[in-house]
């Protein structure tokens, strides 16, 4: 037998061992029927370039290596937010209650919420608490950038360091840069711990690549929080004027919530770097600020999964008159969109504001492709001007708030770490939905996407196949 025929006998037995193999894993591990068909499909038509690409981007590898948080021991067996939680009566208490089981955190009063719009506004506030910053800082950001307003708060976070402050800074493997982070080297030059979420520039540690923390929290001596959607960067300043300026919207939050804030910050911390956030430096004893009840709920592609969006399909089925969605990326999945368009249909008002155009074309081509049926229904979709507006929010019959990091499409629900807040109060609900009706500027009809070119419009179509992906 010559070396010939045995690799080519070699290559016809990977040749079916390997989609058996893919084949045999989707159909133990993969919930999503169409995921699993699809890659099924992939690997027995390319063997090998599907093995690699599932093995790359099909497999979920997410463990989370953390163990317990030290945030109830930590007072000798009592629970510190016990006297702290909260329930809720009337059309939204299955929400609560829903909510309360699936994410395994109470509700909590005794909270305060600002609503600060755009870094003019979110960036004097956060320095100005980390500057006065007195035990311990923390910091998430999927997006750190090495430019002046990077700077600005690089420079503060060092000179907390260097005046006795704990300070902990995590930024994302891929959104603060994968090649080179200068935020991260500047800070670990100086002695600030800082980490990389899913980084490595090994080849077989690629796989992670598709997973993102797209999470921004800062915790300043456990007691002031702030998180919503704005990331670290120029662009966020409009007064610059940038290229591409970035609108958005971040919560600065007071009272027992900033406990959950901070655990959530623990958690992934200690997924990253091993080391577990211990004592009342990082997790002090809350004490009441106002009386918003307040609950932190995350997702992501393990423990989390998908609880993000549960809420959010929740709140659509309990709405009685109005919802209110505010998204930069709007590509929901199938049963995200049911719901929206079933409480559309049984009289709800619904308004979703999304931008004119974002910072990614492909998805603003797939998002045209897929709102026809949320018109049909009697959606009303409207065209915000720029700038380009990043903020997440969601309110629910002006009773009901739910706002963060989460964007609505099937990376950030599925795929990426997300952390959203939800809010049990009319007056935040009431702000949030005047501070949305102030950018329903043009509203989208049929005859719109009619107009549309028939190449424009069989592009558009073409691109959403990619949904899952975008």
């Amino acid at each position: 037998m010559t070396h010939w025929t045995l690799f080519h006998i070699l290559a016809e037995i990977f040749r079916w061992i390997l989609p058996l193999l893919v084949t045999v894993h989707a159909l133990t591990h993969k919930r999503d029927t169409a995921s699993c068909t699809g890659w099924i499909g992939i690997c027995w038509i390319a063997p090998l370039l599907g093995t690699v690409l599932y093995l790359m981007f099909g497999i979920n590898r997410v463990r989370r290596r953390a163990q317990k948080m030290v945030n109830r021991h930590l007072w000798e067996g009592r629970d510190p937010l016990a006297q702290y939680r909260q329930t809720v009566d009337g059309n939204l208490a299955p929400l609560s209650k829903m909510l309360g089981r699936l994410t395994e955190r109470p509700l909590m009063r005794g909270n305060s919420i600002m609503c600060l719009h755009d870094g003019d506004n979110a960036y004097p506030v956060m320095l100005d608490a980390i500057d006065k910053a007195k035990t311990s800082i923390i910091l998430c950001s999927y997006i750190f950038r090495d430019d002046k307003v990077g700077q600005r708060f690089a420079d503060a976070l060092i000179a907390a360091k260097h005046r006795g402050v704990e300070v902990r800074v995590l930024v994302d493997g891929i959104g603060s840069g994968y090649f080179r982070c200068g935020i991260e080297r500047r800070l670990r030059h100086e002695g600030v711990a800082c980490a990389r979420f899913m980084h490595s520039v090994w080849p077989w540690r690629m796989p992670f690549i598709n997973l993102r923390n797209h999470r921004k929290i800062l915790v300043v001596d456990g007691t002031i929080g702030f998180m919503g959607g704005l990331n670290i960067g120029e662009e966020n300043l409009l007064r610059l004027r940038t290229k591409l300026p970035v609108a958005d919207t971040h919560f600065r939050l007071q009272g027992p919530i900033v406990h959950q804030l901070a655990v959530a910050f623990a958690w992934d911390w200690s997924f990253t770097t091993g080391e577990e956030l211990e004592g009342e430096r990082y997790l002090p004893e809350p004490s009441p600020v106002g009386d918003v009840p307040m609950r932190i709920v995350t997702s992501g592609p393990d423990a989390d999964l998908e609880k993000i969006e549960y809420g959010m399909l929740q709140a659509f089925s309990l709405a009685r008159k109005h919802i209110w969605v505010m998204t930069p990326y709007f590509l929901p999945d199938d049963r995200f969109s049911t719901e929206l368009i079933l409480a559309a249909l049984r009289g709800v008002v619904i308004d979703i504001v999304v931008p004119k155009s974002s910072n990614h074309a492909l998805i603003d081509h797939a998002r045209a492709a897929n709102l026809r049926p949320f018109l049909d229904a009697g959606c009303r979709v409207w065209m915000a001007d720029p700038p380009f507006n990043h903020s997440k929010l969601m309110v629910v019959d002006d009773e009901w708030s739910f706002v963060g990091s989460a964007n609505i499409d099937m990376r950030s629900l599925r795929l990426n770490f997300e952390i959203n807040l939800e809010i049990y109060d009319t007056d935040v609900a009431k702000e949030l939905s005047k501070f949305m009706e102030t950018h329903r500027r043009n509203r989208l009809t049929h005859h719109d996407l009619d107009s549309l070119p028939f190449l424009i419009r069989m592009r558009n179509s073409a691109i959403r196949l990619l949904l899952p992906y975008l």
